[in-house]
C-alpha cells in the first residue's frame, strides 16, 4: 500500500557576500535520509508543532492555510521551519542577537520546549520573512516518503551558524553556481530537489532578488512536484515533471 508522507518543511537562508548571494547547505549525518548528502535546513513536523502557532507573527492562520493549500495547521510550517534552521544549525530567525548555544542543546536534547525558547527570549515566529516558494512530494512507490514545503529567508545579522553534531555533521555556504559546480563535479553529493532549487536561484544577483522571485511565485499559485518511477531502457529511474520555472 502507499505510503502516506509525512508533513515536513525545509528553508533555503541566503546572504550577501562579495562574490555574491550565498545559501547555507548543511551535511546530513551517516545512516539518515539523504545521509552525508548536502541539503537545506529542515525536517519533519512535530506532532505538538500546534503549541506554538500563538507565536506566529507576520501572517493568520486562514492566511497560511490558504497560502500552503492545507485545510488547516498551515502555520505550523512555519513554526517547524524556525524550530528545525535552530535545531540543527543554531541559527535564530527574528532575533539579531547572538544565539546562546546551550539554550539550543537544551532544545534538542528535551529539556526545553520550543515555545518555552521563544517565551524566554521574547521572540515570535515571523512567518512574513519566510518565503514559501515550491512544495516537492516523494514518488508514490518510496518506502519513506514527505510532502515538504519550501521556504526562503535572510541570515540574521550577528548571527552564525554552528552545527548540532547530531544530525548536522558539517555546513557551507555556497553561491547557486558554486553549489552547481560541487554537484557536478561530485565534490558534493546534493540530492535532485535541493539541486534544482539553486537552479532556480542562479542567476539572481543579491538575497533580496531571491525574495522578490519567492514572492512572485507565491502570486502565481504554488503546484507540488510529484516525481514518479518508471523504467527507461531497462534500468529504473525516476522522472520528473517540468520544473523549469
Amino acid at each position: 500500500p502507499m505510503v502516506e508522507p509525512l508533513p515536513s518543511a525545509t528553508v533555503v537562508l541566503a546572504r550577501n557576500s562579495v562574490q555574491g548571494p550565498e545559501i547555507l547547505l548543511v551535511k546530513r549525518r551517516s545512516g539518515d535520509a539523504f545521509g552525508e548528502a548536502y541539503t537545506f535546513p529542515g525536517g519533519v513536523l512535530d506532532a505538538d508543532e500546534s503549541n506554538s502557532r500563538s507565536f506566529c507573527d507576520g501572517l493568520s492562520a486562514d492566511d497560511a492555510d490558504d497560502l500552503l493549500g492545507v485545510g488547516s495547521g498551515g502555520l505550523d510550517y512555519f513554526n517547524a521551519v524556525m524550530r528545525e534552521l535552530f535545531e540543527e544549525t543554531g541559527v535564530l530567525l527574528g532575533s539579531t542577537d547572538p544565539v546562546d548555544g546551550e539554550l539550543r542543546d537544551q532544545l534538542c536534547a528535551g529539556h526545553e520546549t520550543w515555545p518555552g525558547i521563544l517565551e524566554r527570549l521574547k521572540l515570535s515566529v515571523p512567518c512574513d520573512a519566510l518565503h514559501y516558494f515550491a512544495h516537492w512530494i516523494t514518488p508514490e512507490t518510496l518506502p519513506k516518503r514527505w510532502t515538504t514545503r519550501f521556504f526562503l529567508a535572510a541570515m540574521p545579522e550577528n548571527q552564525a551558524v554552528f552545527p548540532d553534531g547530531s544530525e548536522v555533521t558539517d555546513f557551507c555556504w555556497l553561491t547557486p553556481k558554486g553549489a552547481i559546480g560541487a554537484a557536478n563535479s561530485g565534490d558534493r553529493d546534493i540530492p535532485f530537489p535541493t539541486l534544482q532549487t539553486v537552479r532556480w536561484l542562479d542567476d539572481m544577483d543579491s538575497v533580496s532578488a531571491m525574495i522578490e522571485w519567492a514572492r512572485q511565485r507565491q502570486a502565481h499559485g504554488i503546484t507540488p512536484i510529484l516525481p514518479t518511477i518508471g523504467a527507461e531502457g531497462g534500468q529504473r529511474r525516476i522522472f520528473i515533471p517540468d520544473v523549469s520555472d
